[in-house]
């Protein structure tokens, strides 16, 4: 009765996740929306403080554009045209673009 018993190491394959890639939120100055309201749809749609949202703002009026916010790609695209979508219904042509991270 000898039995021959042969031990085979397991191979565990591990599935290396990769991370999504991240995408900026921009928000355009334009010279018709009134800075109050600018800051407004930062504080609704990317529930940024009353200071912060205003600092975002001056920034995106001096350089032209200004980065919002860092995420993936759905949700960046989602809060833009949120935030889009609110200019245009209060008849502002207020702009938010994404654009990939490098």
């Amino acid at each position: 009765m000898s039995e021959d018993t042969t031990l085979k190491p397991k191979t565990k394959t591990k599935t290396k996740l990769e991370r999504p890639k991240l995408y900026k939120v921009l928000l355009v100055n334009d010279d018709y929306t009134p800075r109050e309201f600018v800051t407004m749809v930062l504080k609704a749609v990317f529930r940024m403080s009353e200071e912060t949202g205003y600092r975002v703002m001056l920034t995106a009026h001096r350089m032209g554009l200004a980065v919002v916010v860092v995420c993936t790609k759905d949700i960046a695209e989602t809060k833009a045209k949120e935030a889009v979508d609110l200019a245009k219904e209060a008849g502002f042509p207020l702009m938010f673009i994404t654009e990939p991270e490098e």
